[in-house]
Order: structure tokens, then C-alpha cells, then sequence
């Protein structure tokens, strides 16, 4: 992920910890959950020249991206550790 891929997704994921920060994700449906971060979606696509879907579309990619990452740090860390949970 590029330094402008990674901004892109921190300024949503900012502005979704603002506005998404008392809803329950298990019980709020997704499209729900979306609509709260409609603003700033539309306002990156009025700024990138892109279509609101387009936006959308980028941050769920990236997002995946991200998500991947950590895991996979994740896996490494948890593949080092010996019986005790000490990192080898």
C-alpha cells in the first residue's frame, strides 16, 4: 500500500470511528452502516474527480488490504512463539 492508498483509507476509517463509534456492528446492517460514511466518501470523490461507487469500492480493497497485513503480521508473531508464548 502506497503513502496516498494509506491516507485514503485513515481519513475513512477516522471519520467511521467518529460517526460509528456507538453502533453495534453485529446488529447495525451494513448498509446502515455505510450510509454514515456516505459524507465523506462523497466528499473524496468530489476532491479525486471519482464517482461516490468508485470510492467505495478503493476503500473496501484497501481495507481488505490492511486487514490481510495484520493477520498475516499476526500469524508470524504467533509462528515464532515457543510453548511458553515467548517469541523465538
Amino acid at each position: 500500500m502506497n503513502k496516498e492508498d494509506f491516507e485514503f483509507l485513515d481519513r475513512i476509517n477516522t471519520y467511521a470511528n467518529s460517526v460509528l463509534h456507538d453502533i453495534d456492528p453485529q446488529k447495525t446492517k451494513v448498509g446502515a452502516q455505510l450510509e454514515k460514511l456516505r459524507p465523506v466518501m462523497q466528499e473524496i470523490a468530489m476532491e479525486k474527480g471519482m464517482d461516490v461507487t468508485d470510492v467505495f469500492i478503493k476503500y473496501m480493497d484497501l481495507a481488505s488490504e490492511a486487514s490481510v497485513e495484520v493477520e498475516r503480521k499476526f500469524q508470524n508473531t504467533v509462528g515464532n512463539m515457543n510453548k511458553y508464548g515467548d517469541i523465538e
